[in-house]
């Protein structure tokens, strides 16, 4: 960026998208929040590999974790270094999360004795396969770090609260054919025609809704990935499509499953393949835990559903409810000009500087 670095919450959070954080590689950004962190004597700071843990040890009656992600989708189009345009901070990471991440920080280090005891939690690998995940591998090997009566992600959700999250779940489905010369396709059967019911089912998909808490859950169905052929000649014997599911925390991972199968199943045949591929379940809005029923009061805007899937669930697998509230607009992560503003960090600031200190 040119000229120099403004002041306050917004110099903050241009300072964190300076820092190269792409998944993996979230070492110097684990550094640098480390290093803040260490500068609060009212905080207990724990580093495990790249994940940072803060908390507060103050005997509350209950404690609230605020957990984000250190990393970054890999930049583009040159926004890998902040730049300033007025009082719009562009730049890649600046909506997820680096924005939140910043606020975080700035709220870390101007609340040494907020109402409720908390634990500010700095991950890696959000962005990718959760095998990688830091959270996950803080669960397993501190879980004690994370133990908290209720969550907050900082995930952009434009200021508002977006409750719980989606289900997630990928199928491979294989339709077997038999080969011909493509002169002669009558002596064979073609796979990969064998697909078009299926991709038509698929584009004539029709949302389940359901209402949870006040939050409306729309499910999607959509095909991410076709593969089939031999060669320029030959009459396809095999083909298969990649399906997403993303499910209502209504339901579980089986039952999703099921609802695709009888959507798609009957376009299968005996010697198809069908194979779940990946999934992870969703989080319920939880909004009647008093922690988030007052994240929701202290926005003075109404909850909606987080569609997609975030660590809500994560969380919610260990017991802890949890929403997703953050600076940004979330239709904007991971494209080439995402970006937050003085407003939005401000905004966000606000909200849970007076969740934390109006207590449980």
């Amino acid at each position: 960026m040119t000229g120099g670095m403004p002041d306050g919450l917004f110099g903050l959070a241009t300072a964190l998208v300076a820092v190269p954080s792409v998944s993996h590689h979230e070492e110097q950004m684990a550094d640098a929040v480390e290093a803040a962190l260490d500068l609060c004597p009212w905080l207990t700071v724990d580093r495990v590999g790249n994940n940072v843990v803060a908390r507060t040890e103050l005997d509350r009656s209950s404690r609230v974790l605020l957990a984000g992600h250190l990393d970054t989708v890999p930049p583009v189009a040159g926004n890998e270094e902040p730049r300033i345009v007025g009082d719009t901070l562009y730049g890649v990471g600046a909506t997820d999360m680096k924005g939140g991440l910043a606020v975080f920080l700035h709220l870390a280090g101007a609340l040494p004795e907020p109402a409720v005891d908390v634990t500010w939690c700095f991950y890696v690998c959000e962005e990718v396969d959760q095998r990688f995940s830091g959270l996950r591998h803080l669960w397993e090997y501190r879980p004690e770090l994370l133990v908290a009566d209720a969550a907050i992600l900082g995930e952009p959700t434009g200021g508002m609260v977006e409750a719980g999250c989606q289900g997630t779940l990928r199928v491979r489905i294989g339709l077997e054919g038999a080969r011909a010369h493509t002169a002669r396709p009558s002596s064979g059967r073609n796979a990969i025609h064998r697909l078009a019911p299926v991709l038509a089912a698929l584009a004539t998909y029709e949302s389940r809704r359901t209402l949870l808490d006040g939050c409306e859950y729309v499910e999607q169905l959509q095909a991410v990935e076709v593969t089939g052929g031999v060669a320029g000649n030959v009459v396809p014997d095999e083909a298969s499509v990649v399906v997403n599911h993303r499910f209502a925390p209504d339901r579980t991972v089986e039952q999703a499953e099921a609802s695709i199968r009888e959507t798609l199943g009957r376009h299968l045949e005996p010697g198809d393949k069908w194979e779940l591929v990946g999934f992870a379940a969703g989080a319920p809005p939880a909004l009647d835990h008093p922690v988030l029923a007052r994240l929701v009061e202290a926005t003075g805007s109404p909850p909606r559903a987080k569609l997609g899937w975030t660590d809500a669930a994560s969380l919610w697998a260990h017991g802890i409810p949890a929403a997703n509230f953050g600076p940004g607009d979330p239709l904007l992560a991971h494209t080439p000009g995402e970006y937050v503003t003085a407003g939005d960090l401000a905004q966000a600031a606000g909200v849970l500087e007076r969740l934390l200190q109006a207590g449980t």
